[in-house]
């Protein structure tokens, strides 16, 4: 049901869980723990499959929040739970208030869990290539400093995303990047493809993180795409013509 980073595992008083997608109540598509309210599932069993990660977290249901991601850089400091029909726009949340669990959904893009131990303070964020190349995880790292955390004490892990091997991406994707920043040629290895190339999605997230200078870095190394029993894919589920796909939570609670 859960996969957790050892280096946050390691600080007292805080959970957190990369959950995967066995353990819930849902079918088809969405088997079995799909967490997403934006999906087309059933909403009492995306409601129960979300109460069950909660009750991991040791949160009320009510207190396991998501926002209503965009891909953008955007980042809230929460203190209260909100109504699921105020869900902030945003792609990063922040807290340093215990027993709530703040949480991002993925089904391919990086997830990315954040915690300084020692402040009792945690973020995490919804890293995309979009929102990464953004700097939604500068700017989840700031919003953790304006609550009195420390980037130098701050751990980072990224759990389950879709890998290089699976991630071909075409000429455009690779001329906006390499615009962006000339050494981000070496986030790309060839592709079967004359033109494309797979793209490290991972690796750029870690690079955006150590160079707004995060020193530890963990990740899972789970990928998305190629490991169906155990993930959802946005992108494994287009390719098999599939009307839709379910959503992971991966979250973060302070619990005392």
């Amino acid at each position: 049901m859960t996969l957790q980073a050892s280096s946050i595992s390691q600080l007292p008083g805080i959970r957190h869980a990369f959950f995967t997608r066995s353990g819930g109540v849902s079918a088809g598509i969405y088997a079995s723990l799909n967490g997403g309210i934006g999906s087309r599932d059933e909403p009492d069993k995306v409601t129960e499959n979300r109460a069950r990660m909660a009750a991991f977290l040791g949160v009320r249901p009510e207190h396991l929040l998501t926002a209503y991601q965009i891909h953008s850089p955007e980042v809230v400091i929460i203190d209260r739970p909100w109504p699921l029909a105020e869900r902030p726009r945003a792609d990063a949340l922040v807290t340093k208030e215990p027993r709530l669990a703040i949480a991002v959904t993925t089904a391919d893009c990086g997830p990315v869990l954040l915690a300084d131990g020692q402040a009792a303070i945690i973020g995490v964020a919804h890293a995309g290539w979009r929102g990464a190349a953004h700097g939604v995880l500068e700017a989840t790292v700031a919003a953790m400093e304006k609550c009195g955390a420390d980037r130098a004490r701050i751990v980072a892990a990224l759990g389950p995303m879709i890998r290089q091997a699976s991630y071909e991406v075409g000429p455009e994707f690779i001329a906006a990047f390499r615009a962006m920043k000339a050494d981000n040629e070496r986030f790309f290895a060839p592709a079967s493809r004359a033109g494309h190339a797979l793209f490290d999605l991972p690796a750029y997230i870690a690079a955006r993180l150590a160079a707004a200078g995060i020193r530890h870095i963990e990740d899972l190394g789970h990928c998305t795409y190629s490991d169906a029993g155990r993930f959802f894919s946005y992108r494994r589920s287009t390719h098999r013509g599939e009307s839709d796909y379910g959503r992971h939570i991966n979250a973060i609670a302070i619990s005392s």
